[in-house]
């Protein structure tokens, strides 16, 4: 009869399934990881939102909201474009250009900014914006010098108004009025008086342009193009929204590092994790392999044979994994709107790319795997794969061994360069020594499972029977340990790093608070920013001996070494007040040099000093939150950045290039509650914390859920090998109760055997997490890693817990078959 591979891997799949259980759950989890990860990265690169306020303007032109970075040149040259913090403008002239195109028959500079009127919050636009917007007068006319239209609760024609900007209180008459909305409150001057009084004259949001009767867009578009040339960027159809805004531009950067960064991380770890398992498998069932090659079966009819069983195994695994690996990215991408991460009208985009994706990865895995199982027991004589079935060896692979080391020797060169910096270099160096360690484990797995049996193993020599002979077993079947060791690695290591991190954060920004924090009272605002003359007032209450305004938003920092630049968002105050009272007020730990206030000069946080490679007395270049570059003389260094602000600069030079420059604080020494209470929202030194940007509250929260995610995923990968191993073991298991073994020592000797597996996985992941997490922390915090006892316990506590569960269970249930 001939031999047919196909046929006996039907029947293996078929009438032994346990053996491809776990191959199946590890390909179906990779498949969920790799879809998820990939339906994230497609929507960020395909992300669009529908225009909202300029839907009216068949044509926008705006400025780049986005800042084109280059760093280095020839070869090692890079680029990147990182989203503005604010709205970047053009300069007015150049609507008049727009506005003389052959096909234009008007070009409106659009412009909106905040006022306030009567405490309460007001947006402000030119009247020019409703030949595009679409509103309408419902009494009097539209607005000139002097005068402004309302669309406000109680407002009529001929009423004198006091509205107030960051410049101060101006008074208006009222010369029309517009039906009051859902919207917020919302004024329109003349065209030319809202361009001046915006808080940046002479720049305008965009410029909308409208077309003369048959003018196609595009045409229209091409000759305002042509006469703006590289001033501006022009837009039609859904590319308007880029005008409205830098969110969405946010939001697709923060989407495709989700999808890419962290979807390369997870999918390499779901291939690793899931290629293990499925040479776990083939290596169960070498006794098999080594009966068919003694019956004549020829090397590559058993190639065939653990081909063909995958692909019987793998495409469904994968395509069952697709659907989770949808609802995750459903999930995520839920709670990131739910965040503002991402703008509301962005859809999630799920097409057959990433799912196709995520199915070859499976498939080429589990061939690629079963392959490199495969060769030894297809290529060695048939004796000795009897014996070798019958005994395990650890032989040094020709391949693996060598890459191994080579991964190891990175991981301490990392380290050791990661150790040797600082700031962002120190810790971009940190992330490779987690990955290369990991490598490494995975690659010397039976080497790395042979020294924890030794190690761990001696203990156990001296605890009894089932202890010692389960440290036996260990050292005996070192790819088995391998195989249950690793996925722990994985879930200790990657989830340490990331959670540790974030706690690290978030414990050196509330000592630094907690310390540099001086002032008696602090007055915020729910709105956009407090009264012009809120600092002055509260300078002028009774008790207070110094106060300061404090204007929050963020500019662009170069950081980073060679090529391997980029621009980094730093939380940035704009100081109103003098250096000395800043100095009664916050205690920013002033490092280098002495705390000045000057025009063109900063101050800067240490760590972002070492990570932008500049010091005190040079020049910092820098952009601010519109885009505009500046380059202030750095004055001090200090090390309180990370819970108050990153970078000190005056107001004066940051409030023509912010959407809003109303003072967003006001920090005081002295006074009391009563004297105070009327400028705004009045907390103690106790009460109030620095809120944290958008950035920092996305990182935490993104690293947890990543945490989750990848521990999720090992814990799964782990419990999986496991029960695999054991259940395996069935005649092992039933050879030791022949002998006269009780149930209750073989389940002992399982007992402990989980113990070392899951003691030496939590050994070495803690170890590559601290090696990791002691350089990453002294280059973003300055300081040594804080690791909460609870949190690290529950985490040790959840995997004794999974490694007891996943073998005590399954191996009840095997000394019951066999009883």
């Amino acid at each position: 009869m001939a031999y047919v591979p196909n046929g006996l891997a039907r029947a293996a799949v078929r009438f032994k399934p346990a053996a491809f259980a776990g191959t199946f759950v590890a390909l179906m989890m990779a498949s969920l990881i790799v879809a998820a990860c990939g339906i994230l990265l497609e929507t960020g690169l395909r992300a669009s939102v529908p225009t909202e306020r300029y839907a009216g303007a068949p044509v926008v032109a705006a400025a780049d909201q986005s800042v084109h970075f280059v760093a280095g040149s020839g070869d090692s040259k890079s680029e990147s474009d990182t989203p503005l913090p604010d709205q970047a403008r053009l300069d007015d002239s150049l609507v008049s250009k727009a506005g003389s195109v052959p096909g234009a028959r008007a070009a409106v500079p659009d412009v909106t900014f905040p006022v306030h009127s009567g405490g309460k919050d007001v947006t402000a636009h030119g009247w020019g914006s409703t030949a595009f917007t679409g509103e309408k007068l419902t009494a009097g006319r539209a607005p000139h010098l002097g005068e402004v239209v309302l669309a406000a609760p109680g407002a009529s024609v001929g009423d004198r108004t006091t509205l107030t900007t960051a410049d101060g209180p101006r008074d208006f008459r009222v010369s029309g009025t517009v039906k009051t909305g859902p919207s917020a409150r919302t004024a329109w001057f003349a065209d030319s008086e809202a361009v001046r009084i915006s808080g940046h004259p002479g720049r305008v949001d965009a410029i909308a342009v409208l077309p003369k009767e048959g003018v196609p867009a595009d045409t229209l578009k091409s000759q305002v193009a042509h006469a703006l040339g590289k001033k501006a960027d022009v837009h039609t159809g859904d590319d308007r929204s880029a005008a409205e805004g830098s969110e969405l531009a946010y939001a697709k950067e923060l989407l495709t590092a989700l999808g890419g960064s962290f979807g390369g991380i997870a999918a390499l770890t779901a291939v690793f994790t899931a290629a293990g398992t499925v040479a776990l498998s083939v290596g169960q069932r070498a006794r098999e392999y080594a009966l068919l090659r003694a019956i004549g079966t020829t090397p590559r009819q058993i190639r065939r044979t653990i081909a063909t069983e995958t692909l019987l195994v793998a495409p469904l695994a994968a395509a069952v994994g697709v659907l989770p690996g949808i609802a995750l990215a459903t999930w995520w991408f839920g709670q990131l709107k739910e965040k503002g991460a991402v703008p509301d009208a962005v859809d999630l985009s799920v097409s057959f790319i990433p799912l196709v994706s995520a199915v070859g990865v499976a498939v080429l895995t589990a061939l690629g795997a079963g392959y490199m199982a495969a060769r030894r027991p297809s290529r060695i004589k048939p004796g000795q794969a009897l014996s070798e079935a019958s005994v395990e060896r650890v032989p040094l692979g020709w391949i693996r061994t060598p890459l191994g080391i080579a991964a190891a020797a990175g991981g301490a060169v990392f380290a050791g360069f990661a150790a040797n910096n600082s700031g962002d270099d120190a810790a971009n160096a940190a992330l490779g020594v987690v990955m290369l360690f990991m490598l490494a484990v995975a690659l010397l797995g039976p080497l790395v499972a042979r020294g924890c049996a030794a190690l761990f193993g001696l203990p156990l020599r001296g605890a009894g029977a089932p202890a010692a002979l389960a440290a036996a077993n260990s050292r005996s079947n070192a790819r088995r340990l391998a195989s249950a060791i690793t996925p722990i690695v994985l879930a200790m290591a990657f989830s340490s790093v990331l959670v540790f991190m974030h706690t690290s954060e978030d414990r050196v920004a509330a000592d630094q608070q907690r310390a540099g924090i001086t002032a008696d009272h602090i007055v915020t605002s729910s709105g956009t920013g407090l009264a012009p003359d809120a600092v002055t007032k509260a300078a002028d209450a009774e008790g207070v001996t110094s106060a300061v305004g404090l204007l929050k938003t963020s500019v662009l920092v170069p950081v980073g070494s060679g090529a391997d630049r980029w621009l980094e968002s730093a939380s940035t105050q704009g100081i109103t007040g003098t250096a000395a009272d800043l100095a009664k007020v916050q205690d920013l730990k002033v490092e280098t040099g002495a705390l000045k206030l000057g025009r063109g000069q900063i101050a800067i946080d240490a760590n972002l000093a070492r990570s932008a490679h500049v010091k005190t007395g040079d020049r910092l270049d820098i952009r601010l939150p519109d885009g505009t570059r500046a380059a202030p003389k750095v004055v001090a260094t200090y090390g309180r950045g990370l819970g108050l602000s990153q970078a000190t600069m005056p107001a004066a030079d940051l409030k023509r290039h912010v959407t809003s420059a109303f003072t967003t604080e006001v920090w005081t020494k002295g006074g009391s509650e009563q004297a105070l209470s009327g400028l705004g929202t009045l907390q103690d030194r106790d009460g109030y914390t620095t809120a944290q940007s958008m950035d920092r509250e996305l990182n935490a929260w993104a690293n947890t859920t990543m945490a989750a995610v990848l521990g999720g995923f090992a814990a799964v990968a782990a419990v999986n090998t496991l029960v695999m191993t054991v259940l395996d073991r069935r005649r092992e298991l039933g050879t030791l109760r022949l002998i006269g073994s009780t149930r209750r020592q073989v389940m002992r000797m399982i007992r402990w055997e989980a113990l070392l597996v899951s003691c030496a996985g939590i050994v070495i992941g803690s170890a590559i997490a601290f090696a990791t997490l002691v350089p990453m922390m002294k280059g973003l915090t300055g300081e040594s890693p804080y690791i909460p006892p609870l949190v690290y316990g529950s985490f040790v506590a959840a995997v004794l817990a999974l490694g007891l569960a996943a073998t005590t269970i399954p191996a009840r249930a095997a000394l019951k078959s066999t009883a």
